[in-house]
């Protein structure tokens, strides 16, 4: 790579009044290369900005004449550079009032003399690579400013020449249409059952059009909460339990995003003209928080007064949660649109006979008695001029009258006219019977349990990754692959007793990765969860009879898999643990093996099981690296013919980070070990060397050596 030329350079001023420490920073900060221009007095740095842009200031504190304080302080008065970054040096013990003096004239750091050239030099790195970015980011502006000119004069000649064609357009239309209404004169006799068919297209139309407003609607809603947390987190000065509520708070408006989407995918339901409910025992206070969450943003943004009567003791029901909550916020959304600013709502809830009534009332605008009947048909706006200027689709109460049947309930609406409000009345039968219960282990009780070998297979980077990274977080040793093959070796060489499988992976998919899976020796018992964004009921099917435990749709609740693996089969010999070397219990010495021949590692890590030792085999010399670097052997058997990176290289890493006493290096080798090749071993830092054809004696008596 060429080097940079000194316009792509930066400037950095350098001011100092002793000409011995001008040379120093110019050694330190020399490697950097950008421009180092040297100023010895105030005075003569402020005539160098004024011809220049620099991108940091390096400012003795104590000079003749004007010191750096009073330097710094003119420095930024000068519109041009009150934003350019200035480190003090100072030579002098610098208390807390100096340091305030110098933040407050512009400073953005100190350094003390002597100066350690590691510090000045990473920190002005910063500065001067913000610099470079900035002065980037300007020059990307200036372009885009010019693309975006040119791209509207020609947006503006194809506006004209489209405007062009469609005339063109229209006038054969007109053409075509006299032509059909001739030929219509001959076609009355098959108009009745072309009519007949429109409409039966029509009404299936308006069943799926109906279908996707409502759950456009409902995606919409869950966002409100969301951006309030983002705002509430990206605040400064928050408190720890504002955090961990605002946290929790998107926890549950992103699982019912969740839950929404999943809907939007089952296409299915369109046709069947059906919304799946997810019934569970919930109480009354939960639905009532859950739905004021939803509409309080709405309430406050028009400065509405709330209150929230319900009753004393706990109310169970047997509903879908997000699906009730919706209706209820739903209602609120109505009461707070349809009621001036400064209003009132009411949201009450409580038992009657064998029902629960919530009822959601309002000071606002009131209905007709004549719509009283109609609002809740999908479009029916009451007052067309105010919801305009409200927003607004008009399926709310459609969709809430619906949700509400869905539970079998009612709901109804009544109002004393126009300017006496509004209420609405929800009911429904009083049952938590038949509820959905949830795993028995919490997450806190998942987290205690016994740490697991783990395989991730996912092709999508990020999703593995994050999803690994909170299960390491947990204690468990976990292995990510992107591709079937690669999911195929990491688990015939870990013996995992968890695997977590996506469907769609490159090169082989999740279904036959995990037949072969359940083949591989000691798999039989490990537990296998497909994870995946299809959800049908066929998908479940194939992901059963492929030799899935479980199938989880995405996007999955961290919560739950932690539960699934809390639960997961036992750390036994059959899923690949060996028992203790000295028979008595005690944990078993750690090997690991690298080989890039799959025969050859599962046979030397089966005879090594055998002989008590606990075994993990990789691949490849990049993996052993990583690998040992988590799992810290004992010792490493490493096979010296691997592409890529040779066994060699591998010793040579590993030997510059743990000593033979840490880290035992045993060189394994298909060919004669001869004079030659036992001293490369060496050099390299193998402790000794095995032929491959040695039987488990020789084996057990290199690795005791």
């Amino acid at each position: 790579m060429s080097a940079p030329s000194d316009d792509d350079k930066a400037n950095i001023l350098l001011v100092d009044d002793q000409p011995d420490r001008l040379l120093s920073y110019e050694a330190v900060l020399e490697e950097l290369g950008q421009n180092l221009v040297k100023a010895s007095s105030g005075v003569e740095a402020l005539g160098l900005l004024m011809q220049n842009d620099f991108a940091v200031i390096i400012l003795d504190v104590s000079m003749p004449e004007m010191d750096g304080f009073e330097t710094a302080t003119m420095i930024h008065q000068h519109p041009r550079f009150e934003k350019t970054p200035i480190i003090f040096v100072t030579a002098l013990h610098v208390t807390d009032l100096d340091r305030l003096k110098g933040y407050a004239v512009g400073a953005v750091d100190y350094v003390a003399v002597p100066v350690v050239p590691s510090i000045l030099r990473s920190k002005v790195a910063v500065l001067v690579e913000l610099y470079m970015k900035r002065r980037e980011l300007q020059r990307l502006n200036r372009t885009l400013a010019q693309a975006n000119a040119e791209l509207g004069e020609a947006n503006n000649m194809l506006r004209a020449e489209k405007t062009r064609e469609l005339q063109q357009l229209n006038r054969t239309l007109e053409t075509a249409n006299a032509r059909l209404e001739e030929a219509n004169r001959t076609l009355q006799g098959e108009m009745a059952e072309r009519e007949r068919l429109e409409q039966e297209l029509r009404a299936a139309d308006r069943r799926k059009d109906e279908f996707l407003a409502m759950l456009a609607h409902e995606l919409r809603n869950p966002l409100a909460p969301l951006r309030n947390a983002l705002v509430s987190l990206q605040r400064r000065g928050i408190s720890d339990e504002a955090k961990a509520q605002s946290l929790a708070m998107m926890s549950r408006q992103i699982t019912q995003m969740s839950r929404l989407i999943d809907e939007l995918i089952d296409i299915s339901r369109i046709t069947s003209d059906r919304i799946e409910l997810r019934k569970e025992s919930v109480g009354l206070q939960t639905i009532i928080d859950d739905a004021c969450e939803l509409a309080r943003p709405a309430i406050d943004a028009r400065g509405h007064r709330l209150w929230i009567d319900l009753p004393t003791r706990a109310v169970e029901l047997g509903v879908d949660k997000t699906r009730l909550a919706q209706v209820l916020s739903n209602l609120l959304h109505n009461a707070a649109k349809y009621t001036e600013p400064g209003g009132e709502i009411w949201l009450s809830g409580k038992v009657e006979d064998a029902d629960v009534v919530m009822r959601v009332r309002d000071s606002g605008i009131g209905i007709e008695p004549a719509m009283l009947t109609k609002v809740f048909d999908m479009f029916v706006q009451v007052d067309s001029s105010f919801e305009r200027s409200q927003g607004g689709l008009g399926i709310g109460l459609t969709l809430a009258k619906r949700l509400v049947e869905l539970h079998g309930g009612t709901i109804t609406a009544q109002s004393d006219g126009l300017g006496h409000g509004s209420e609405f009345i929800v009911r429904l039968p009083f049952t938590s019977a038949g509820m959905a219960t949830a795993l028995p282990a919490s997450a806190g009780e998942a987290a205690g349990a016994t740490k697991c070998r783990i395989v991730v297979a996912d092709d999508n980077a990020d999703y593995a990754e994050s999803t690994a990274l909170l299960l390491r977080t947990e204690g468990h040793t976990v292995h990510v692959a992107h591709d079937g093959m690669h999911t195929l070796e990491l688990v015939e060489s870990a013996l995992p007793q968890v695997v977590f499988l996506d469907i769609g992976l490159p090169r082989l998919n999740g279904y036959e990765v995990a037949r072969r899976i359940r083949a591989l020796p000691g798999m039989k018992h490990a537990l296998l969860v497909a994870i995946t964004g299809w959800g049908q009921r066929r998908d479940r099917e194939l992901a059963q009879e492929a030799g899935f435990d479980r199938h989880l749709v995405k996007p999955v609740n961290p919560e739950l898999l932690l539960q699934l693996i809390a639960h997961a089969p036992a750390a036994t010999a059959a899923a690949g643990v060996a028992p203790a070397a000295n028979g008595k219990g005690e944990e078993a010495e750690r090997v690991l093996l690298v080989d890039d021949n799959a025969d050859v590692r599962a046979s030397i890590a089966d005879m090594l099981r055998d002989a008590g030792y606990e075994v993990q085999a990789v691949p490849d010399g990049h993996a052993a690296i990583d690998f040992a670097e988590s799992w810290r052997p004992r010792y490493v058997l490493a096979d010296i013919n691997m592409p890529v990176m040779n066994g060699f290289e591998v010793a040579r890493r590993l030997r510059s980070r743990y000593p033979s006493s840490e880290m035992k290096l045993v060189m394994m080798s298909g060919m004669k070990l001869n004079a030659t090749l036992r001293e490369s071993a060496a050099s390299a830092g193998f402790d000794a060397t095995v032929d491959k054809m040695a039987d488990r004696e020789d084996w057990v008596r290199v690795l005791r050596y």
